[in-house]
């Protein structure tokens, strides 16, 4: 299994995602902004971090970043790609999500670990979790709260594709507490929390993400 993990200028969270790859048996493959080649891989991960300095929006600008014209081609085959935190908002701002990520509703930055329900285990990034588990990834960011009008949210709630959802507190106020969505195809998902800083219990609150990369490496292996 070979996974891109993409750089931007701001990028925080890439060698760690790269780190959960290679806990899930795969071999990370660093991906430049300005990459022009997907390098063969099998899945990319759009990680967390303040690309471009969340000029304009958070992703407005990294969604125009040559790697990211080879992402959405990509994705709209079938590849599977994850974003995380910034990388949610960049698939967001890119349309290979709906709806969009705003400023948390109290306007401060939450960084806490935070309970996560998974809703849907049937993507390309979640096969390894039981349906309505409970998991425990910290959350980190100012612009988390993911909105989007009436007649998206009840297209993502009748299909199914509210992937994770918050347990407890609204952190960030997102509608319906949604914390991660998947598109139709159950390739492309985004959430705000951030699994690869949860894959060893001795450096994260528990090793609950590590199910997003090995569900991962299952889907790749069954394809």
């Amino acid at each position: 299994m070979r996974v891109g993990v993409i750089t931007f200028p701001g990028t925080l969270d890439d060698v760690d995602a790269q780190r959960a790859v290679r806990y899930a048996d795969g071999e990370a493959v660093p991906l430049w902004h300005g990459d022009h080649d997907l390098k063969g891989v099998d899945a990319v991960v759009v990680p967390g971090g303040f690309s471009y300095g969340d000029y304009l929006r958070c992703g407005a600008i990294a969604r125009f970043a040559p790697v990211m014209q080879e992402v959405i081609e990509a994705a709209n085959k079938g590849m599977p790609v994850l974003g995380i935190c910034n990388g949610f908002q960049i698939l967001a701002e890119a349309h290979l999500l709906p709806g969009a990520l705003t400023r948390n509703h109290k306007l401060h930055f939450v960084c806490r670990d935070q309970w996560l329900k998974v809703e849907n285990n049937t993507t390309a990034w979640t096969g390894r979790y039981d349906l309505n588990a409970e998991i425990l990834v910290p959350l980190k960011s100012g612009e988390g709260g993911y909105q989007a009008d009436e007649d998206t949210l009840k297209e993502l709630e009748d299909d199914q594709r509210v992937v994770f959802r918050y347990v407890g507190d609204n952190p960030n106020g997102s509608r319906n507490n949604i914390a991660g969505i998947t598109n139709a195809r159950g390739n492309v998902v985004g959430l705000m929390p951030h699994p690869e800083h949860a894959i060893d219990a001795l450096t994260g609150p528990t090793d609950d993400g590590l199910g997003v990369f090995l569900s991962l490496l299952d889907t790749v292996v069954n394809a």
